[in-house]
């Protein structure tokens, strides 16, 4: 977390963030740019840094109107060493699905954060993946993550690819990079969408009002670009099981995108879907969606199936997974419930 005080004492700076900018990156002010990337960091504050000379952009310092440019390489600095990355390694069960030499595909179960961070320094499946297996590359940016080319919300259940070595790291962070690994989820939504399938292509980035949660910008102006592509698999009338393809992987985004779209997840306490959003007013109508969230008490999303190519073999692997019984029997609770109307 940047504090004012961060930045007035002298002596030594140690990198606490390295930040290299998209090509496709809009022309925006640096302390906006960086409001959208660090946690907890306020503009006041970021201004402060800017000030202080801690922020640079290709180890130049800056002025807070700087606009970012593609390929820029931007760095934070604070006074004390960043906190020690190492990753306790811990005896948490992984459920895998494939691995080989070089890869590794596990179903993640809802309720596990993936990496350590705030609040979250153990439990994660960076810590089973340290038990587990010994020598894990790291990400680029050598931020303790071992294996981690991509991850999904801690309630979010599913897929993820893991990297096993350094040329799968470089292939597989390349092919996220292009957009050109296939990933498909599964969302319950409140709701039944108006078009049976579409894309949506606005950009998302960090609410300027909760810098916990993702919004959408439609004009452009603010955030990243982010595109879901999604289908009606099951209309419900009050709710509707929606495919969704990512093109892009941004913090959120389907949860986010669903939620411009008029139809937050269900049970998305986040983003607003865990209170009636359709149906009646009826007592009976309100204690059967209370009893669905508790049989589901987590935001309706899975990871669904994966697709890539390997990174040694070129061979295109493609990886499906089943819904969690959760998530399941309140799809068929909500169809009982139509079909009984």
């Amino acid at each position: 977390m940047i504090e004012e005080n961060d930045w007035q004492e002298d002596g030594e700076l140690y990198v606490h963030h390295r930040i290299e900018v998209d090509k496709g990156q809009a022309l925006i002010r640096i302390d906006k740019f960086l409001m959208d990337r660090i946690a907890n960091a306020t503009r006041s504050k970021l201004q402060l840094a800017i000030e202080a000379e801690a922020v640079k952009v290709n180890n130049q310092p800056v002025k807070s109107s700087y606009k970012v440019k593609p390929l820029d390489v931007i760095t934070v600095s604070l006074p004390e060493p960043p906190r020690d990355t190492d990753v306790v390694p811990e005896n948490i069960p992984l459920d895998i699905v494939f691995e080989d030499a070089d890869v590794l595909v596990v179903n993640k179960k809802p309720g596990m954060v993936v990496h350590p961070a705030y609040n979250n320094w153990s439990g994660t499946l960076v810590n089973a993946l340290a038990y587990h297996f010994q020598n894990l590359p790291t990400s680029q940016n050598g931020e303790g993550r071992p294996g981690l080319v991509h991850r999904i919300d801690k309630d979010t259940s599913g897929l993820l690819v893991i990297a096993k070595t350094e040329l799968a790291m470089a292939h597989l962070a390349k092919q996220f990079y292009e957009h050109s690994i296939e990933r498909t989820y599964y969302a319950l939504v409140w709701g039944e969408p108006k078009e049976a399938q579409g894309t949506i292509d606005v950009n998302v980035g960090r609410s300027l009002k909760d810098r916990r949660v993702t919004a959408a910008f439609p004009e452009g102006d603010f955030g990243r670009t982010a595109i879901t592509h999604y289908k009606v698999l099951k209309p419900l009338r009050y709710v509707a099981l929606v495919q969704c393809n990512l093109e892009t992987g941004r913090t959120h985004q389907i949860r986010a995108h669903m939620k411009y779209l008029g139809h937050p997840l269900f049970n998305d306490a986040t983003y607003g879907g865990d209170k009636v959003l359709k149906g009646t007013s009826f007592s009976k109508y309100r204690a059967f969606v209370e009893n669905c969230f508790k049989m589901l008490p987590r935001q309706a999303l899975h990871a669904k199936s994966l697709g890539f190519v390997h990174p040694r073999s070129k061979e295109y692997l493609q990886f499906d997974s089943q819904l969690p019984e959760d998530f399941q029997a309140v799809i068929e609770k909500w169809e009982n419930y139509v079909n009984n109307e």
